[in-house]
């Protein structure tokens, strides 16, 4: 077994036995001018990757403004790390009737 197989192991049994979980990623596709999942609920540390599917670009922007990414055009991703819990409502910048909310667990 390789040096780096080892030492993943070894991260993934420290993290089950420790009851700390690894971080993860969850995609928010924008297609049709939505967000789907409209609203999400992960854990601090998680990532959300949104995905514009739509011909036109789109811009995700926290309604408290602790984010903005970068405009997205056809088939990008920006993806947003939330390390605190709570409930975060966005919209989309370029067309504010599109909204969405990430619910961050502990």
């Amino acid at each position: 077994m390789s040096i780096h197989k080892r030492v993943s192991a070894a991260a993934l049994i420290w993290a089950f036995c420790s009851g700390h979980a690894l971080a993860a990623d969850f995609p928010v596709v924008i297609s049709n001018f939505t967000f789907s999942p409209a609203e999400i609920t992960i854990h601090a540390g998680d990532s959300v990757s949104f995905r514009n599917d739509d011909d036109i670009p789109h811009l995700v922007v926290a309604k408290d403004g602790s984010y903005k990414t970068k405009v997205m055009d056809t088939g990008n991703t920006a993806v947003v790390t939330f390390k605190t819990a709570g409930d975060f409502p966005y919209f989309c910048g370029l067309h504010p009737h599109m909204l969405g909310k990430v619910i961050v667990a502990p």
